[in-house]
C-alpha cells in the first residue's frame, strides 16, 4: 500500500517510501574523547560545513586536536564531516567502520565525534554492549525492542549539548566494530518494534539482574505513570540471582564519599528489600549516591546493586547482596533463561513490562469509530465528530466531482491526539500534516490543523489522493501521482513549466530533507500543470490507468 500526504502551509507531504529512516546522532568516547584518530577511507568525502561542497578523501589520513581546531596535514577547521566508507582507528579503542555522516570537532585539544546512525544500527551496537552474552536468540530479541523502544521514549537525552545520545550506560552502552551475526539478526527480526503504553512508547528500564525482585519504577523517578513498571517477585531470575560480596576498608569508603567514615547502618529499605538509604555517622545518604560513590572511587564491582546486606567489621564493612543494577523493568538474567526455556520474545516482554503492547505503530489508544454519510471517522475523542466529519463529507463530495471517479472502498479519517502519537504511529516527520495508508487518511489534531488554518485544504488534499491511487496502475511515475494532487488541490496556484520528469522521478526516490521534498513536489505540480496546458486535463487523468509511463511526456 502506498504512502501519501499533504502539503499545508509550512507542513509537508510524503510520498510512498519516502519515510526516511530514523537517524539518531551519538557522541562516541562520551567520557574519554580521543586527541587523535586515523582514518582509512573507502569511498569518503570531507566537508568543512553542511553547505560546504565536499572532496573525496583517496588516502588515509590521521586527524587531531589542536586547541578548538581538526588539524590535518597541516590544515585544520573548527569542523570537519566525514561522510560515506571508512575505517576509524586510535590507540585506546578498537577499530570501527561507518557508513554515515561522522561530525568531527575539537575541545580543548580532545575529538569530540558524533556518528550520524540508523535507530535500526544504534539498537544493533547496544546489543553489542549490554547483551553479548546473551544465550538465548528470542532474548535477545526482547533486549532488541526494549533498547529501541528506551531510545525512542527517552529522545534526544544530551540535546542541549549537540548530540541525542552518549555512547556509555547514561543512555545506553553503544559498541561499535564488532556487531555480532546474533545482535543484527535479533534487530532483523524485530524492526521497528516497539513496546507502547496509553499510545506512547513505554519506558522500558532494563537492567543485568534484579536478584529475584524487581524493583518499582518509583525508585528511579517518583513522578513516572508506568504502572507496568511495578514490584514483583522475578520467578525466573532467582534460579541465577547473581550473589556477590565484597569488603570495603573504612578509609576507602572515607576517600570514596569524601567524608569521615566511622559507622555505616541501613536506615530504610524498599517493599522489594533494596537500600534507599544509607546513615554514615548518623547522616542520611541515599543508597544510590552511595552506590555511585563507591564505584566511581573503588570500582563498580564493589556495590552491584541496593539488594543487600551489610555488616560493620571494625575497620572495614562487609556486604553481602543480590543483583546488579537498578532492579527496573526487564531482568537480563531473568530474560535470557526464559528465552533457554523456549518462551517468545513477546511473552518476554509480556512478563517484564505487563501492560504494554508490542507493535511497529501507536498502542494501548482508546479508538472509536463514529460513522458519517460516506466515511468513517476514527478518534479517541468523540468531540472530534461535530469539528471534522461535516468537512471531511464536502472535501470528499468536492473531490470526486473534480475528478468524476469515486471510492469502491468506505474511506477513514483516523485522528491522533497528540503530534507525538502521530509522528510515532505513522514514522511521518512532525512537520507532515497528514498521510494516507490504504483507505485510511491519518491526521495530527484538528487543534494542529485548525490554528494553521489548514484543515480543509488537508482533507481535500488527502481525498484527492484517495481517489488518485484507486485509479493508479503499478509503475505510474510518483511525479504523475504527487503533482496530480497539488494541482488539483488549487489549480490556479500552479504555474507550468517543463520539467525533466525522469530526474524529477528518481529525486523523488531519494529524498532526503524537508527543502529536497519541498523542490521536488513544486516541480512535480509545475510538471503536472505543464501537461493539462498541452493535453487536457481529462487526457493526462487518463494517464493514471491507460498510458505507459514512457508516454507521458
Amino acid at each position: 500500500m502506498s504512502r501519501l500526504a499533504g502539503i499545508v502551509c509550512l507542513l509537508l507531504l510524503s510520498v510512498p517510501g519516502a519515510t526516511q529512516p530514523r537517524i539518531v546522532h551519538v557522541r562516541l568516547f562520551w567520557q574519554h574523547p580521543p586527541a587523535t584518530i586515523h582514518v582509512v577511507p573507502d569511498r569518503a568525502f570531507v566537508r568543512t560545513c553542511g553547505t560546504c561542497a565536499q572532496k573525496s578523501l583517496s588516502s588515509a589520513v590521521d586527524l587531531t586536536a589542536q586547541g578548538s581546531n581538526v588539524v590535518s596535514a597541516g590544515a585544520s577547521s573548527s569542523t570537519l564531516l566525514l561522510n560515506g566508507r571508512a575505517r576509524i582507528t586510535g590507540e585506546d579503542f578498537p577499530p570501527f567502520a561507518i557508513d554515515s555522516e561522522l561530525r568531527i570537532e575539537s575541545h580543548d585539544g580532545l575529538l569530540l565525534l558524533t556518528l550520524s546512525m540508523t535507530l535500526e544500527q544504534y539498537v544493533a551496537a547496544v546489543l553489542q554492549g549490554e547483551s553479548a552474552g546473551f544465550r538465548s536468540d528470542e532474548a535477545l530479541r526482547a533486549m532488541a525492542v526494549a533498547a529501541r523502544t528506551y531510545a525512542v521514549h527517552f529522545g534526544s537525552r544530551h540535546g542541549v549539548e549537540g548530540f541525542d545520545f552518549c555512547d556509555t550506560t547514561h543512555c545506553q552502552d553503544v559498541r561499535l566494530g564488532n556487531e555480532s551475526p546474533r545482535a543484527r539478526a535479533a534487530v532483523a527480526a524485530t524492526e521497528g518494534e516497539l513496546l507502547w503504553f496509553e499510545g506512547r512508547p513505554a519506558a522500558t528500564y532494563y537492567h543485568r539482574s534484579c536478584g529475584g525482585e524487581i524493583e518499582d519504577a518509583r525508585s528511579l523517578d517518583p513522578d513516572l505513570h508506568a504502572p507496568y513498571l511495578r514490584r514483583r517477585h522475578d520467578d525466573y531470575c532467582v534460579r541465577n540471582p547473581d550473589e556477590w560480596q565484597s569488603e570495603i576498608i573504612k578509609p576507602d569508603l572515607t576517600r570514596a564519599l569524601n567524608r569521615q567514615v566511622n559507622a555505616l547502618t541501613v536506615a530504610t529499605r524498599s517493599n522489594s528489600g533494596r537500600v534507599q538509604t544509607l546513615l554514615v555517622n548518623d547522616r542520611p545518604i541515599s543508597a544510590t549516591d552511595f552506590r555511585f560513590a563507591v564505584g566511581r572511587t573503588l570500582g563498580w564491582d564493589k556495590i552491584r546493586s541496593d539488594l543487600y546486606q551489610l555488616e560493620d567489621l571494625g575497620n572495614r564493612i562487609s556486604f553481602r547482596g543480590r543483583g546488579q543494577g537498578h532492579g527496573v523493568g526487564l531482568c537480563q538474567s531473568g530474560a535470557d533463561l526464559m528465552g533457554e526455556q523456549a518462551h517468545t520474545y513477546r511473552e518476554i516482554l509480556a512478563f517484564y513490562y505487563p501492560g504494554t503492547a508490542l507493535g511497529l505503530n501507536a498502542q494501548g489508544l482508546s479508538w472509536e469509530k463514529l460513522p458519517g454519510e460516506s466515511l468513517d471517522l476514527v478518534t479517541t475523542r468523540r468531540e472530534d465528530a461535530t469539528v471534522l466529519l461535516s468537512p471531511a463529507e464536502h472535501a470528499l463530495r468536492l473531490a470526486t466531482q473534480q475528478t468524476g471517479w469515486s471510492l469502491s472502498v468506505r474511506p477513514q479519517v483516523k485522528v491522533y491526539p497528540t503530534i507525538a502519537i502521530y509522528r510515532d504511529a505513522t514514522g511521518e516527520p512532525g512537520w507532515v500534516a497528514a498521510s494516507t495508508l490504504g483507505n485510511v487518511i491519518r491526521l495530527q489534531p484538528i487543534s494542529t490543523l485548525q490554528r494553521t488554518h489548514a484543515l480543509d485544504s488537508t482533507l481535500r488534499h488527502e481525498f484527492l489522493h484517495l481517489l488518485i491511487e484507486s485509479q493508479t496502475r503499478p509503475g505510474t511515475p510518483l511525479w504523475l501521482r504527487e503533482g496530480l494532487a497539488i494541482y488539483l488541490s488549487n489549480p490556479d496556484s500552479v504555474r507550468p513549466a517543463q520539467v525533466d520528469v525522469a530526474a524529477l522521478e528518481r529525486r523523488l526516490h531519494s529524498l532526503r530533507s524537508e527543502e529536497e521534498m519541498r523542490a521536488a513536489y513544486r516541480d512535480s505540480a509545475a510538471a503536472v500543470a505543464e501537461a493539462v496546458e498541452k493535453n487536457g486535463l481529462s487526457t493526462v487523468l487518463s494517464w493514471l490507468h491507460t498510458s505507459s509511463p514512457n508516454t507521458m511526456k
